[in-house]
């Protein structure tokens, strides 16, 4: 962190600190008593919902989104008691952060930031609220309307303030950054933010506590439910997407051996008709040996693309090996099992594929040689089998001359009783 960003939060605290105690102690219009329970109900909430927040990287600093309820404290104790109040939570925060190692290296000065930010924001929002509301008081939705107006300034504040520093830190760059950074706020969290404070500062001012210590337990349980189904979702997404990874071959972004063996395994025995294929691109080490393999990668690559091209949304793609590729056709009969090989073996050999070699574009005729066995799975004749059946046929086809389709019905080779299954 550079020294003008620790002197620029220095500043800060500063101010909130002179305003909390040049100005503070003659607002301090609530009794010492009252307010050391306000005080009590806010830290105890606040520390249940720190570790709600949801945390979101900006640039090289973790910036906190969650619920604030600085708002309706800082307008009914006024800026010395808000001051109190963001100093001994943001410290307990900072602490227990420290505790489960979880402290950014620079949480200590981040938290200055908080306490001076804060206090200083809403003691704005404070003076500006007792001067306007006489105005509005009488007009229908005034209170709220001016609540809202000042969540809007304290946002803006805010903003401003990370602004300056990510500038400095050279995360932010153009002003169309900055632009983007405060669009990024979201108005419904904007709206909660309002009328949770709005409603706290009333329950405060009506000496509601049974309403006000209610409300903070239906703000946590819905926010703790929230919470939950959102980090239950984002395991999953990440479970899905680990999956995927283990699944997905890098090169061509088709599946890999892995998820090839598992798709066998839940197809072994259901009783479907399949035809299985294996393919291999022909003369590939020629390739290699007269490019690079860097034009060798985008070959393979070619022949994943086209021949997914071919496929249904039911059909498995896999690359199975170097420049071997295996397909699972479902759904289909043996003479369009036939008719769809022999359509990507044409569609490969037509479409050539283009790399870049030496600063120049060029175009690759490649073919590729199929083999594929055609049966339905069931009990006795494992799917494994089917496969070996199917590079042999391959073998036939590189034997033929390469650029050529071998298949087989297998149906003949099932007892009668399995031929004819629904």
């Amino acid at each position: 962190m550079s020294k003008r960003i620790k002197l620029f939060i220095i500043l800060l605290f500063t101010l909130s600190l002179l305003i909390a105690f040049s100005i503070g102690p003659s607002l301090f219009s609530i009794s010492f008593t009252t307010y050391v329970k306000v005080l009590f109900i806010y830290l105890f909430f606040s520390s249940l919902y720190a570790h709600l927040k949801i945390v979101v990287k900006k640039g090289r600093v973790n910036v906190d989104y969650g619920v604030s309820y600085s708002l309706s404290i800082g307008l009914f104790a006024g800026p010395l008691g808000l001051f109190i109040f963001e100093t001994i939570h943001r410290f307990t925060v900072y602490l227990y952060r420290k505790a489960k190692n979880t402290a950014d290296p620079d949480e200590f000065i981040h938290t200055f930031y908080n306490i001076g930010s804060f206090t200083l924001n809403h003691s704005i929002a404070y003076f500006l609220f007792f001067q306007i509301y006489p105005l509005v008081s009488s007009i229908p939705f005034g209170f709220w309307i001016l609540i809202i107006f000042l969540v809007l300034l304290v946002s803006l504040l805010s903003d401003a303030y990370l602004s300056i520093i990510f500038a400095w830190m050279g995360d932010m760059k153009t002003f169309k950054d900055a632009i983007n950074f405060f669009k990024s706020r979201s108005i419904l969290d904007m709206g909660k933010l309002a009328f949770t404070n709005g409603l706290l500062f009333i329950f405060l001012k009506e000496n509601q506590w049974e309403m006000l210590i209610c409300f903070f337990v239906l703000n946590y349980l819905v926010s703790r439910s929230f919470f939950e189904k959102s980090e239950s979702l984002q395991h999953k997404m990440e479970r899905d997407k680990f999956e995927q990874m283990a699944y997905t071959d890098f090169l061509t972004e088709v599946y890999n051996r892995a998820f090839m063996d598992k798709t066998m395994a839940a197809l072994n025995n259901s009783g479907e008709k399949v035809g299985i294929i294996v393919a291999d691109i022909d003369f590939f080490k020629q390739i290699n040996d007269t490019y690079n393999h860097a034009v060798g990668d985008r070959v393979i690559q070619h022949v994943a693309a086209t021949i997914q091209e071919c496929l249904s949304d039911d059909d498995y793609l896999f690359r199975s090996g170097g420049e071997e590729f295996t397909i699972i056709l479902r759904h289909r009969e043996y003479e369009a099992c036939v008719d769809l090989v022999e359509q990507m073996r044409e569609k490969i050999a037509a479409t050539p594929a283009i790399s870049d070699i030496q600063e120049k574009q060029v175009e690759l005729t490649i073919t590729a040689s199929f083999g594929m066995y055609f049966y339905r799975t069931n009990e006795v004749f494992d799917i494994h089998k089917a496969y070996i059946f199917a590079d042999q046929l391959l073998l036939q086809s590189k034997k033929r001359g390469r650029n050529t389709t071998s298949t087989k019905n297998g149906m003949s080779d099932l007892p009668l009783s399995m031929r004819f299954h629904p």
